[in-house]
C-alpha cells in the first residue's frame, strides 16, 4: 500500500471513534488537507453504501503536529431515507483541531449542466510541483503542475495534479485524495493578488475554514485542474473560490476557502 493510501486508511477504535496515521516529520505543523481528508474518511464509515458525501465544511481549530497520530470521533446527527449528517470531531492528545459537518444523499434524477472541455493541456507544462516546500506530502506519489495567470484582482491559481501509483477502483478513495489534495497552499491566490505568496512568510497565513460541494466522481489518477481565484480579502482574512474539474472538463466539486492572511507584527510593534 502506498504511503497516500496509508494516510487515508483509518483504523476503528472504540464505538464510531476513528484513528488517523501521522505524516510526519514530527514538529513540523500538521498538514489541513490529510484532516479534512481523514474527517471525511471516518464520516463515510458511519453511512450505507447507498449514499455518498454531497457536501463538507470544516474548521480548523488549532494547529496540530504533523508527526502526531489524530482520533476522528463522529456523531450521527441525523438519518434520513436518502440522506444522512454527520458531525466530526478532530484531537491530538485532547485538544481539538477541527470540527466538521458531513452530508449524504442517495443519488437522484434531474437536471444537469457543469460540463465544459480543459482550458488548456497540462502535458505541455512543466512539472513544477508545489508552489512550496511540503513536507508533509508523498510529492513522488503525485504529478503536480502549477500555471498562475493574470494579476491582481485578476490573477488566476489553476494547479493541475493526478497521482502516478497504483489506485484501487473505489470512489471514495479518489474523493479522499481529492479533498487530501486541494488545500494544498489554498490560500495563496488571496496574497497573490497583492504580489505576495505563502512561500515568501510576509503574512501569517493559513486555512481557517474549508467547505466543498461534490457533485461527480473524480479520477485521481487522471488529470485534474483545480482553479481558484480570491474575489476577497478583509480584516486579515481572504477568501478563495475554485473548481475542480476532471479530466473531461466536467465540474467535479465547488470549493470555498477562508484563511488568515495578517501582517506580521514584530516584537517592537507590540510594546
Amino acid at each position: 500500500m502506498s504511503t497516500l493510501l496509508k494516510l487515508l486508511d483509518l483504523r476503528a477504535a472504540d464505538g464510531e471513534v476513528f484513528t488517523g496515521r501521522a505524516s510526519g516529520p514530527e514538529g513540523k505543523r500538521a498538514y489541513g488537507g490529510l484532516l479534512a481528508a481523514q474527517s471525511l474518511a471516518a464520516a463515510c464509515r458511519t453511512v450505507g453504501y447507498d449514499r455518498t458525501p454531497t457536501n463538507m465544511h470544516l474548521q480548523f481549530l488549532r494547529g496540530g503536529d504533523a508527526g502526531e497520530a489524530v482520533e476522528h470521533r463522529v456523531s450521527r446527527v441525523y438519518d434520513g431515507r436518502t440522506a444522512s449528517a454527520r458531525r466530526v470531531e478532530s484531537y491530538e492528545h485532547g485538544r481539538m483541531l477541527t470540527t466538521a459537518t458531513v452530508s449524504f444523499a442517495t443519488a437522484l434524477a434531474g437536471p444537469e449542466h457543469g460540463l465544459s472541455a480543459m482550458p488548456h493541456d497540462p502535458e505541455v507544462l512543466p512539472c513544477t510541483g508545489p508552489p512550496g516546500p511540503a513536507p508533509s506530502l508523498p510529492l513522488d506519489e503525485f504529478d503536480i503542475r502549477i500555471d498562475d495567470a493574470g494579476e491582481g484582482e485578476e490573477f488566476v491559481r489553476r494547479m493541475w495534479w493526478r497521482v502516478t501509483t497504483d489506485l484501487p477502483e473505489d470512489p471514495l478513495v479518489h474523493m479522499l485524495i481529492a479533498v487530501y489534495i486541494t488545500d494544498l497552499y489554498g490560500i495563496d491566490p488571496a496574497l497573490a493578488v497583492h504580489g505576495y505568496s505563502m512561500r515568501s512568510r510576509s503574512h501569517r497565513s493559513g486555512t481557517t475554514d474549508s467547505s466543498i460541494w461534490f457533485h461527480r466522481p473524480v479520477r485521481a489518477g487522471e488529470w485534474n485542474l483545480l482553479e481558484s481565484r480570491s474575489p476577497a480579502a478583509a480584516r486579515g482574512r481572504g477568501l478563495i473560490t475554485s473548481s475542480l474539474l476532471r479530466a473531461d472538463g466536467a465540474v467535479a466539486a465547488t470549493l470555498v476557502q477562508e484563511g488568515l492572511v495578517a501582517e506580521r507584527v514584530s516584537d517592537h510593534e507590540t510594546r
